[in-house]
């Protein structure tokens, strides 16, 4: 039987799946045949220890429990990382409330968390709060094809001022096509690492993030993963397919062919992020200056578990919650000691009662607020979600809690709200469910080489999920 791990390589976790290829003795190709899963081994100060320690610890695990599983010549292995702080990315665009906040849609949709965005006709040509933040890649936009190509050259040459100030980060041109070549040309000799890629706004009300997607998933493989020393073993690079919140969203884009319109929250020890796939209305979008896209994903770095737990409590929206004088302590002291892990019932409800605020403040900020503006809806930019399918819920303190306590978590963040102007556009009545395996990361990676198998996998992670 062809077989494949699916490997990610997780910021505190790493997390593989043996999946059957093709129909064989175990199961019909999609099956999930074992899993495993071990604490993420990243070098030390000294250079001690190896990214793929992890892996290794994993793969003799799969072989543990499917003896065919390890070591045999047609097992294809496919690995995503987030591990050493995941991908940082920055924006540099012209107009804030154009070719910026495009450039900040399609970084979270290529699976980085966005650290800073700058606009040079709002904040000028000092960014900074962009070399503060440290990004790894830099997306650079500025203006529209055939418009003017001022902007784009003017960003390059900001970049290149901080390359020579020491920063060496890597860069996707992703603006004017026509100004594009120049901007590349100064980047060069400023001996940065670049790509260029298409428009991520060709013409106002238009949104391409497809290109700078792909091009920044080269520069995460090439330059970042790489830049960090993860690794001293040579198999890194080939394992790797790209950001494991970039791989997760495709598993996502192919959950919602099968499913309809889904939100999938994945609550962390730093950050809880919010994926959603739905069906984007044609007359709406054509008023948007910065059109809607279908996917999109929000990563919210004061919500979580461990080290966000303290700003999670105090963004809970019932007071009772956010001033309550135990709950407040037990949040410091899992800050204090991220590496706690629930001992007691009593630890468990603390555990869900945090992640209960994570996920209904994750989601009500991915959707945003209804508005009433001349008997349409606009929200500054959330997506819509109250015709959702499907909420699924993922991450360590939903897996360890269970389906049912995992389920009561998620329906915390739906019902009604969005009824009238000010409420939150927050799914109505979706089936909830649990990605307790992580293969949604499988997908992601399975998605283009296999994508029947990876169909096999979201339709029977669908069915998993009940009203």
């Amino acid at each position: 039987m062809s077989l494949a791990v699916c490997v990610d390589l997780g910021s505190t976790f790493t997390k593989a799946l043996l999946v059957a290829l093709e129909d064989g003795a175990a199961g019909p190709a999609g099956t999930v045949l074992a899993s495993a899963s071990h604490p993420t081994t990243l070098p030390d100060a000294a250079g001690r220890g190896d990214l793929l320690d992890g892996y290794d610890a994993c793969r003799a695990a799969l072989a543990a429990s499917y003896p065919c599983g390890s070591g045999a010549d047609d097992v294809v292995v496919l690995a995503c990382s987030s591990a050493g702080g995941g991908l940082r990315i920055g924006v540099l665009g012209n107009e804030a409330l154009v070719t910026a906040e495009a450039g900040r849609r399609v970084a979270l949709s290529s699976g980085g968390r966005v650290v800073a965005v700058h606009a040079l006709a709002q904040d000028g040509t000092d960014p900074g709060a962009l070399a503060a933040a440290r990004p790894d890649v830099v997306l650079l936009t500025g203006g529209t094809d055939g418009g003017n190509p001022t902007p784009l050259v003017e960003g390059a040459r900001v970049l290149a001022a901080l390359a020579r100030q020491g920063w060496d980060g890597a860069v996707v041109v992703a603006g004017n096509v026509d100004a594009a070549p120049a901007a590349a040309a100064v980047l060069e000799e400023a001996g940065l690492a670049h790509r260029t890629a298409g428009n991520v706004v060709p013409r106002i009300g238009v949104l391409a993030p497809a290109s700078a997607r792909a091009r920044v998933r080269e520069l995460f493989l090439a330059h970042v993963i790489g830049g960090r020393r993860l690794s001293r073993r040579p198999e890194l690079p080939r394992l790797l397919r790209g950001a494991t919140p970039d791989l997760v969203l495709d598993g996502v884009a192919l959950l919602a062919d099968v499913v309809g319109d889904v939100v999938v929250v994945d609550v962390g020890g730093a950050t809880t992020d919010v994926y959603s796939a739905t069906e984007v209305d044609p007359e709406h979008a054509s008023r948007e200056v910065v059109a809607r896209t279908r996917l999109n994903r929000t990563v919210e770095g004061d919500l979580g578990m461990r080290w966000s737990a303290p700003s999670t409590v105090a963004a809970a929206d019932d007071p009772g919650v956010a001033h309550d004088p135990a709950l407040v302590a037990a949040a410091q002291r899992r800050a204090d000691d991220p590496a706690l892990l629930p001992a007691t019932p009593e630890d468990q409800a603390v555990d869900l009662r945090i992640a209960e605020v994570a996920v209904r403040t994750a989601v009500r900020r991915h959707a945003g607020r209804f508005v009433d503006r001349d008997r349409d809806r606009t929200d500054g930019g959330g997506t819509d979600l109250r015709e959702v399918a499907l909420l699924l819920g993922s991450g360590g303190v939903l897996r360890h809690a269970g389906t049912d306590r995992s389920r009561a978590v998620l329906r915390a963040a739906t019902g009604d709200a969005g009824a009238g102007p000010g409420g939150w556009l927050v799914p109505a009545a979706p089936r909830t469910g649990l990605d307790g395996s992580y293969v949604l990361a499988a997908v992601g990676l399975l998605a283009a080489d296999h994508p029947e198998v990876a169909r096999s996998l979201v339709r029977s992670l669908a069915a998993g999920a009940a009203t």
